[in-house]
């Protein structure tokens, strides 16, 4: 078994400033007030960012008090407009896009290639809504089966719409969490895509997107986190062998650089979402107390941004992406509570598993399976 990052192992121990907690709110309250309008470039990943916005303010415990109800209720009603049918079953868009399809004579029950469902974006949709303790009465579950059930690709991977798009290891983890949240997975072939993730495992230990590619953290978070996920709800037998679960903890504890942070890739420099995405890992792995988590905060210290939000690395501007996935991995690994560490750093409690608050995955495994599941 490897063992931790000692002290020894990586520079001296900074004292830690506050987490700008306040400003990093504001930073996504900043993003969130444009999004309804019209921003062509940011178009097809929209419902993400909202997901990144709120999730921060959430992880910040902050959402009801620097928010009023009446936004949260537009924030509420505008994910809903997202949600869109079609033969292929029903999910949600990344947002409104600039080619309405009412203006180009499609019919409302037959969505085009601009207008279809998106996995990814399903996923964090349901996350939003979660997160804005919606009631999910306007769900419309087994049309969200049916769009499963077409993404799924022969080879076990699913597209990222009916139609066609990506397929690697992030659409079968957004697959097996929306099945999960649904307590219902029959709109996926779970052999078939335990098939897929064994075919995307590297030498070194971790996932590439897809089979043969480089091991990254991002996928082997996905791969763990979907293997996992399946485990849970069917009670099955751990998936990984001695030897590969050695192997991939000895992978991801090597990504903790001198820096503190991590690396996505071997021989890369440190990241900011990479602090979640391998950290999260090894929680997901049981190994968490591996992550010197003194010298993570003060890596995700130095990405601060002086007018509030995370950026991938010191020096580089923020974005909702890195705020929320900086802040996810504080939560699942807080610094440890001395002189050095404000008290600032602990934040509410994460579930690896769906990448989300714990009270908030609660609620989405609460309400948004069919009543009676």
């Amino acid at each position: 078994m490897p063992t931790t990052n000692s002290e020894s192992d990586l520079e001296p121990l900074a004292e830690l400033p506050r987490l700008a907690t306040t400003g990093h709110a504001t930073h996504c309250k900043m993003c969130l007030a444009g999004l309804p309008a019209g921003q062509v470039d940011i178009d097809s990943s929209r419902l993400a960012l909202v997901f990144y916005c709120l999730g921060s303010l959430d992880l910040l415990d902050i959402i009801n008090n620097k928010t009023n109800n009446d936004e949260r209720q537009m924030w509420v009603s505008w994910v809903w407009e997202q949600q869109t049918s079609g033969p292929y079953g029903s999910g949600f868009k990344p947002g409104p896009y600039m080619t309405p399809e009412k203006h180009l004579g499609v019919p409302d029950n037959d969505y085009s290639n601009d207008n279809s469902p998106h996995i990814i974006v399903t996923y964090t949709a349901l996350l939003c809504l979660a997160i804005l303790r919606d009631d999910f009465t306007r769900l419309d579950r087994s049309g969200l089966i049916k769009f499963l059930r077409s993404c799924q690709k022969d080879d076990g991977s699913f597209s990222t719409e009916p139609l066609g798009g990506d397929s690697d290891l992030r659409t079968v983890y957004c697959a097996f969490a929306i099945s999960s949240m649904l307590d219902d997975w029959s709109g996926v072939n779970v052999d078939r895509a335990f098939g897929f993730i064994a075919s995307c495992r590297s030498y070194e230990g971790g996932y590439g997107q897809s089979p043969f590619c480089e091991a990254q953290g991002g996928t082997t978070y996905c791969a763990l986190a979907s293997m996992h996920l399946a485990n849970r709800s069917f009670l099955l037998i751990e998936h990984l062998s001695a030897s590969e679960r050695r192997n991939t903890i000895r992978w991801l504890i090597q990504n903790q650089d001198g820096s503190g942070g991590f690396c996505g890739r071997t021989g890369k420099d440190a990241d900011a979402c990479y602090c979640f995405w391998c950290g999260a890992s090894l929680s997901i792995l049981g190994v968490g107390e591996l992550v010197n988590t003194s010298a993570l905060a003060r890596f995700v210290a130095s990405c601060q941004f002086k007018f509030g939000g995370i950026a991938k690395a010191p020096g580089e501007h923020p974005d909702p992406f890195h705020t929320y996935l900086a802040l996810a991995a504080l939560s699942l690994h807080p610094p440890q509570q001395d002189v050095s560490a404000p008290s600032s750093w602990i934040l509410q409690a994460l579930d690896p598993l769906l990448n989300t608050k714990q009270d908030t995955a609660a609620w989405a495994r609460q309400h948004i399976p069919a009543p009676g599941n």
